[in-house]
């Protein structure tokens, strides 16, 4: 749903899904659920391909990255000093879009973006050395939202060559007054806009656990609340990604509020 180039924020509403837009960050589009010839696209409530991942991966195993948000951090500077070997955002004023400095702070045990309707915010999870240098692995967040009609979120895998055709992974990902959902895009050059969706059907506005198991090359197994709900052994990455959020500067005011992130290295 993303690629580089001048940071334009869409809303995919007939997906209900956020698309971003920028150069040297992801940017987004509207999501394309049509099939393409040879790409990967399928209804917004696609039935689950079978498989044998049914447990959740990251029961019983130690993370390579934690951070929970437990220590209380201003926006305006205390944050990013705070968070700086969990956090890397994007530089205020990116695409004129992104002002995370701003926006993003973390209070009661979560890390809060705040939405108000003119700056968005985006950043990348995990340390200044390690961030960008994921192939394969397992990745999680808890979260919600809270108010922010109209904006939305996209939580993903992005390729760290910005090539698109080097796959993108998106999950949770939709606008707050919908259902969190997966796009899962082609990587055939001029065909990356299809996707293989998945509806979860929750609520934005509940505690919920989104977890990515990416096996390199073979698979992509999506889990909600630590029970597999979709899976897509096509288009499946094979080089360096970074796992990232994004949220747009429209809509009304609220907040995403994110209780902890976790990466696992491939098993």
């Amino acid at each position: 749903m993303f690629k580089r180039a001048t940071t334009v924020v869409l809303v995919a509403a007939a997906a209900a899904a956020l698309a971003i837009t920028a150069a040297a960050v992801p940017q987004s589009r509207a999501t394309s659920s049509a099939t393409a010839a040879g790409g990967s696209s399928s209804g917004a409530s696609a039935t689950p391909q079978p498989t044998t991942a049914a447990t959740d991966p990251t029961i019983g195993r130690t993370p390579t990255f934690s951070v929970d948000f437990d220590t209380p951090a201003a926006a305006d500077g205390p944050f990013a000093a705070t968070y700086a070997q969990s956090w890397q955002p994007y530089p205020d004023g990116t695409g004129s879009k992104y002002y995370s400095s701003k926006m993003v702070s973390a209070h009661d045990g979560y890390m809060d973006i705040a939405l108000d309707g003119e700056h968005g915010s985006a950043g990348t999870f995990g340390t200044p050395e390690d961030a960008w240098s994921h192939v394969g692995g397992s990745f999680s967040i808890r979260a919600r939202a809270t108010g922010g009609d109209k904006n939305g979120a996209a939580i993903m895998l992005w390729p760290t060559s910005n090539d698109w055709a080097d796959g993108e992974l998106n999950y949770p990902e939709g606008n707050f007054d919908g259902s969190p959902r997966v796009f899962h895009h082609s990587m055939l050059p001029g065909l990356e806009k299809a996707s293989d969706n998945y509806n979860t059907r929750v609520s934005w506005r509940d505690w919920h656990t989104y977890t990515t198991e990416w096996i390199p090359g073979r698979a992509i197994h999506y889990y909600l609340d630590g029970k597999l709900v979709f899976t897509v052994a096509r288009n499946v990455p094979t080089t360096p990604h970074r796992y990232m959020v994004q949220v747009g500067n429209w809509g009304k005011a609220g907040h995403l509020q994110i209780d902890w992130v976790r990466t696992y290295d491939a098993q």
